[in-house]
């Protein structure tokens, strides 16, 4: 067995997977799993140590390494399970010395290799050939937050927000794309945060126009998601170029002012409204999804249904809602809480609503061409992000397709030709 690496999360977790594998392969680790966490809710730290536990029993010799958020902010929970090997910092976890074999023939005075996340001030530009069966590349541009929602625990996992120079994001992505990625999606903790540590103080929209310029053979160009509030001139420009997909996530939250202020986001319900507004304005093919969480503590019913409103106002079609979930050391866990069941029972009906928006989306493109970069055969994604399947395709072509139908989860499609 060599090095298999588990992820759990978000994009940048992806991303993180690929260049740990590559570390840890560097440094002559093998027969090892690496399980990259998650820490944004309770359920996802339950996952992980589920996955922990099951490395083991499937792979009784194996080294087993845990690392990633719930890591980083709860190590001591990792390093007291037997199964566990070896714990390490978000801080460490994508550098080769930290997976060097020695370690693991040499007595530790603690199997708990975690620093104080809070100290990193530097992110180094990581240079990956491509990620193992994917069509499209997440390139990290951003790390950390420098944001403190009283819901969330993940700038102690990430730390304080720091970027990768702007020179090193544009190197990668032509390695990237000379290694035939059609598509690359920029990511990050915070994204919109990107540059005020860097000279000149660059911002994401300046970063996505210098990609844009300079990396010329490009077809596609995505952006993970964003904090409407914190978007820049250079990013409203830059969403009229047509090879930056129509496609953007928004760190929206909640639809109510009182929850808004009481997450201690930096926005409110008609900001969000107008971002929205202007960058259709900008680009009127452009879609958008949003996270929101349900049943935050004191999130009343009407509260809730200012969330649910938000969606058909707005038009949001992919809608990731989740349940509140307690996470201890925040000031949202001291507030009073909103029944589980509730929290539960609501998210449900985000979602619903979101089905509804993107349905709606769906029947829009009948009869129409898109331009579909194909993920695997048959199967692939148009600008918008809207699956379509396409028989007789494979996995990363990028071609002209015909919408004739509607499917279970997406667009039914006959392929025409090769995009230009």
């Amino acid at each position: 067995m060599a090095v298999e690496t588990l992820t759990f999360g978000c994009r940048l977790n992806a991303y993180e997977g690929e260049v740990m594998k590559a570390e840890a392969e560097k440094a002559g680790l093998d027969n090892a799993v690496i399980i990259n966490t998650c820490a944004v809710t309770a359920e996802a730290v339950r996952q992980a140590k589920q996955a922990v536990r099951k490395a083991r029993r499937d792979n009784p010799e194996a080294r087993i390494i845990v690392t990633g958020c719930a890591a980083q902010t709860e190590a001591r929970t990792f390093g007291d399970m037997a199964e566990v090997d070896l714990v390490i910092g978000n801080a460490d976890k994508l550098k080769a010395e930290s997976y060097n074999p020695i370690i693991f023939g040499t007595p530790l005075n603690d199997k708990v290799q975690v620093n104080d996340i809070m100290s990193v001030r530097e992110t180094a530009g990581h240079l990956i050939e491509g990620m193992d069966g994917r069509t499209r590349a997440f390139v990290q541009v951003q790390n950390g937050c420098d944001h403190r929602c009283t819901f969330c625990i993940i700038p102690y996992g990430r730390g304080p927000s720091r970027s990768v120079p702007m020179g090193l994001v544009v190197e990668q992505i032509k390695k990237l794309v000379a290694n035939g990625y059609a598509e690359i999606v920029l990511t990050g903790v915070d994204i919109t945060s990107y540059g005020p540590d860097l000279p000149g103080t660059p911002t994401l929209g300046k970063l996505t126009q210098s990609i844009l310029r300079h990396v010329p053979d490009l077809p596609r160009l995505r952006i993970s998601s964003i904090d409407s509030i914190e978007a820049d001139p250079a990013l409203y420009e830059a969403v009229t170029d047509p090879r930056l997909m129509p496609h953007l996530h928004l760190s929206l939250q909640s639809g109510d002012d009182l929850i808004l202020k009481r997450m201690k986001r930096r926005h409110l319900r008609d900001d969000a409204l107008a971002v929205v507004e202007k960058l259709r304005t900008l680009r009127p093919d452009m879609v958008f999804g949003a996270d929101i969480i349900a049943g935050f503590p004191t999130e009343t019913e009407a509260m809730f249904e200012n969330s649910r409103r938000f969606i058909g106002e707005a038009g949001l079609t992919y809608i990731h809602a989740f349940p509140y979930s307690s996470r201890p050391g925040t000031p949202a866990a001291r507030m009073p809480q909103v029944g589980k069941a509730i929290a539960r029972q609501r998210a449900a009906l985000l979602r619903a609503e979101g089905e509804k928006q993107f349905a709606a989306l769906c029947r829009t493109r009948l009869g129409g061409t898109e331009n579909v970069l194909i993920e695997r055969s048959g199967l692939g994604r148009t600008e918008q992000f809207v699956p379509v399947h396409v028989p007789g395709t494979t996995a990363g072509e990028l071609v002209g397709v015909r919408v004739t139908g509607l499917g279970e989860d997406g667009l039914i499609g006959e392929a025409l030709r090769a995009a230009a």
